[in-house]
């Protein structure tokens, strides 16, 4: 399927050459343009660069495997003086000048400046919430004008631990955050070992390892085939995401998430380790995903109520899993008799039943953890011989895959059917379902076409340029943000070992700091 860089090139000659031209115009413009303008901005990225070193002036430290390695250490750091809770930003803005080009950039400033998150460190927002009932001061609450000031690198930074040994190690420097290893030390989340954190596979409801309890899933209802069947996966409240980062090697890719809590962003451990993850939480708003997009969704111990707000939280669950899907819901109230866990279990019963889940399976293993696995309908019959129509099920309005900042509702979302009225079959399995017509295009016009399209374009262009011909070394980059997937086709293309063997260990993650990420593209 890939072709030549130069037919490439050839078959996109117009637009190729009018880009071209534009860029060199721009150029030249640039060239030309007074110099005394971009003065300020040259003399603060050279104020940044004192700060921090030169390329040359990076010394060596030991990594994981051996002592001799490099890293990235700057040989003089700016202090950063502690700020209050409201004044997280040491930057000012200069106005003075209407031009782009005399924004005074600044280094972020306050103790914790690494870990500078704007739209979930904004404090003056959260302080004005009339409620944190809802998690809502967990949400995005996007600052405006948006900061202007760059992260600087934690003290001690060192060139990442590579894939696949980061998933058990990753330098202590790079995510200083000891809160976690004391709070969980007794359940094997994260252990700190000299220059190191460790994750040994454990986990509050992974009494005998990661491994084990994945084992266990499948055992406990043989029709989860990981990395067949199953291959999109969400993991609520994550934690460290050590689930996600095992399920990698049977070809199971988990998108996992967790709040930047009390136990700070955990999962800046599960980035830095290489895993797929994001910052979010089940609060008052959607989450950022598509209607019916994961085979399974999975939480233990997630603290999430399900039943509040009359189900909101489960519902928003139901809207995102496919017609078939799986729920996995490991909890205390799934297995203990204590008076406040039969209540929640009570309550459970009645919401997946007015919903229509399923359970599948119900059973606890040798450790004394349970688990309860309900299976979403594919067919509306159940809604429609429901006694009592609580909740109801979503107007058609709401069919729209909308995500950012849409309110939750309280109402079951519509199975998704195609333009001939059938309802959707369950995708094929891996890895025919890389390049096979996936359902949902059916309602699209000219869907197939545009999908085949898109998969020729990407193979050709990451097969062609990406791979060979823009310098990188891609045994070195792990964590990839795609901010311009649409069909996802540069993921995919990435992961065909036949394809691109040099780029099969990339992963490709969403939302956070940007020296947690080894590339950031955009097509």
């Amino acid at each position: 399927m890939a072709i030549s860089l130069q037919s490439f090139f050839q078959e996109r000659r117009t637009p190729f050459l009018f880009t071209l031209s534009l860029l060199l115009i721009c150029f030249l413009i640039l060239f030309f343009t007074d110099s005394l303008s971009l003065n300020p901005l040259v003399r603060k990225y050279s104020s940044l660069r004192s700060h921090f070193g030169t390329p040359s002036s990076y010394s060596s430290s030991p990594s994981p495997s051996s002592s001799s390695s490099s890293s990235f250490r700057p040989s003089s750091r700016l202090d950063l003086k502690p700020s209050s809770a409201d004044s997280v930003l040491s930057h000012d803005l200069d106005f003075s000048n209407s031009s782009a080009a005399n924004f005074s950039w600044e280094l972020c400033g306050g103790s914790v400046a690494f870990d500078f998150i704007p739209c979930l460190d904004n404090f003056k927002a959260i302080k004005a919430l009339k409620s944190r009932r809802h998690m809502e001061h967990r949400e995005r609450h996007c600052p405006s004008p948006s900061p202007r000031c760059l992260i600087p690198l934690p003290i001690g930074y060192k060139v990442p631990v590579p894939w696949p040994k980061s998933r058990d190690m990753i330098w202590y420097d790079n995510v200083p955050h000891p809160k976690l290893v004391q709070y969980k030390k007794d359940q094997h989340w994260v252990v700190k070992l000299d220059e190191y954190l460790n994750f040994p596979g454990g986990g509050t409801q992974f009494k005998d390892g990661v491994d084990h309890y994945i084992y266990f899933i499948q055992k406990a209802l043989p029709d989860i085939k990981w990395g067949e069947n199953i291959r999109v996966i969400l993991d609520v409240g994550c934690g460290v995401a050590s689930f996600g980062g095992y399920l990698l090697q049977k070809n199971v890719l988990t998108m996992s998430f967790a709040p930047k809590d009390e136990h700070e962003a955990q999962i800046q451990f599960a980035l830095e380790r290489g895993i797929p993850a994001t910052l979010s939480v089940i609060g008052t708003q959607r989450l950022t995903f598509p209607d019916n997009a994961y085979d399974l969704i999975h939480c233990a111990r997630c603290r999430v109520h399900w039943d509040a707000d009359g189900g909101k939280p489960l519902l928003e669950l139901n809207r995102i899993l496919r017609p078939g899907g799986y729920f996995i819901w490991s909890a205390t109230p799934v297995y203990r008799d204590n008076e406040r866990d039969k209540n929640v279990w009570k309550e459970m019963v009645l919401l997946t039943k007015s919903m229509c889940w399923k359970v599948v399976q119900k059973t606890m293993d040798s450790s004394g953890v349970g688990l309860v696995i309900y299976q979403k309908p594919t067919l509306t019959s159940c809604y429609e011989e429901r006694s009592k129509n609580d909740p109801p099920i979503c107007h058609e309005k709401n069919k729209r895959n909308s995500s950012w900042y849409v309110p939750l509702t309280k109402c079951i979302s519509q199975l998704p059917v195609d333009s001939k009225g059938n309802y959707y079959n369950w995708p094929s399995p891996w890895p025919e379902r890389l390049t096979s017509r996936p359902p949902s295009l059916s309602v699209e016009p000219n869907s197939e076409e545009k999908f085949l399209e898109d998969t020729k374009h990407w193979s050709t262009v990451v097969s062609d340029v990406y791979r060979d011909n823009i310098g990188l070394n891609w045994s070195s980059i792990r964590n990839v943000l795609d901010m311009n997937a649409g069909y996802g086709g540069y993921a995919n293309v990435g992961r065909t070992p036949v394809q691109l063997e040099k780029m099969e260990q990339s992963g490709c993650l969403t939302l956070s700091k940007s020296h947690h990420f080894s590339l950031i593209t955009y097509f």
